[in-house]
């Protein structure tokens, strides 16, 4: 079975999306990556020993640093990006490549990490983070409808939706009209379980996010300022200026931290906070890896990874206030590490690997029998 991958782009550094996809390539290791733009720099290795084909993007002057700016063109790259002859392509996607064009008679199996934020639900938070003045962001929003359009028509080219939660499973079902099966995506649990070994918990909370609107970091900030409590704050983006702005004198940013780091920081904390709601939430899960309990909004990933007094508590309503709450309820409450690892270890890669190959060679059976069209 000749295998072809493709991702909607590679310049963000490595996150959860792009372990997916490393996971992917160790399955199918002769897999060329199609994807619209690849930054070596920033990817660094091993992305720069694989086989990776960029779109007409790449060729565009600073287009890897104005990435965000050429969405009106991304929909473009994906309808002239040609893949070479497979069996199966395979797309890891959420606005873009999921798209794609199959080569003829080849399966299209999309794993799907949610329809696009920007396009489907949360428009506003992603149009506060661009940072746009009122006109501006009404003209970005008036320019987001025939994408929209674009998606809703050309997703009609994958024969199958593989999504990542049964969040994201509503939410294909709900903008595509599509059925999917969920394969929760891959957690190296071992690395984080090991470095909770012998290791007591610290005094200070954990935030690990991108530093955007929508990862409501400014709720774990407004809460852990006005408690007094330690934060510490894994990553970066455009709201870090913001948010140091706005945070106390025992909240710290880390920007980003290597990833023999992290795994430490976790180990070290009282507890991780996840205010947002997240299609998974793979950070939330590498914290209970860690013997960690998780402080999480109601709602989306969290519903699914965290099991509510036993690792970690939920909270109802996106406020500082509400947070602040469920931070006081920690002292209430006892949480055992042996019971957030074994609830992570439910998101292994090995797991991961062998739910995934079991679907794909499945849906690629039915596919070889003669069944055409939407599989799923």
């Amino acid at each position: 079975m000749r295998v072809v991958l493709a991702h909607d782009y590679l310049v963000q550094g490595i996150r959860g999306a792009e372990r997916v996809l490393l996971e992917m390539h160790e399955l199918w290791p002769d897999a060329p990556i199609y994807t619209l733009l690849f930054d070596p720099h920033r990817m660094g290795e091993p992305w720069t020993g694989l086989d990776i084909r960029t779109s007409f993007l790449q060729k565009l002057p600073a287009s890897l640093k104005l990435y965000r700016k050429l969405y009106l063109l991304m929909p473009a790259a994906v309808e002239l990006l040609r893949l070479e002859q497979c069996d199966v392509l395979v797309s890891a996607s959420s606005a873009w490549v999921k798209n794609l064009r199959p080569p003829p008679g080849a399966l299209h199996i999309c794993y799907c990490y949610s329809p696009a934020r920007f396009l489907w639900h949360q428009r506003a938070e992603y149009l506060t983070g661009l940072g746009l003045s009122r006109p501006a962001a009404a003209l970005v929003s008036a320019t987001l409808w025939p994408i929209r359009w674009w998606d809703k028509q050309r997703c009609s080219r994958g024969n199958a939706f593989i999504a990542i939660s049964e969040a994201v499973r509503t939410r294909i079902q709900r903008y595509y009209g599509r059925d999917a099966v969920v394969v929760y995506p891959p957690v190296d649990v071992e690395r984080f379980a090991q470095a909770s070994c012998g290791n007591s918990s610290g005094d200070y909370f954990l935030v690990v996010a991108a530093l955007n609107a929508y990862k409501r970091v400014d709720l774990a900030v407004e809460a852990c300022t006005r408690l007094g409590v330690p934060l510490k704050v894994v990553g970066d983006g455009p709201l870090r200026e913001q948010l140091r702005a706005m945070s106390g004198p025992k909240v710290e940013f880390l920007g980003q931290v290597p990833e023999e780091e992290l795994p430490k920081l976790y180990a070290g904390c009282r507890a991780f906070l996840m205010p947002q709601e997240e299609d998974f939430g793979l950070a939330a899960v590498e914290a209970q890896a860690a013997g960690k309990p998780v402080l999480a909004y109601r709602a989306g990933g969290a519903l699914e990874t965290v099991v509510e007094g036993e690792t970690g508590v939920l909270f109802n309503t996106q406020s500082a206030e509400e947070l602040e709450q469920a931070i006081a309820r920690l002292d209430t409450m006892t949480f055992s590490a042996d019971a957030c690892r074994k609830n992570a270890a439910r998101f292994s890669r090995e797991r991961f690997r062998q739910e995934l190959t079991r679907v794909i060679e499945h849906l690629y059976s039915e596919w070889q029998a003669g069944k055409r069209g939407v599989l799923i």
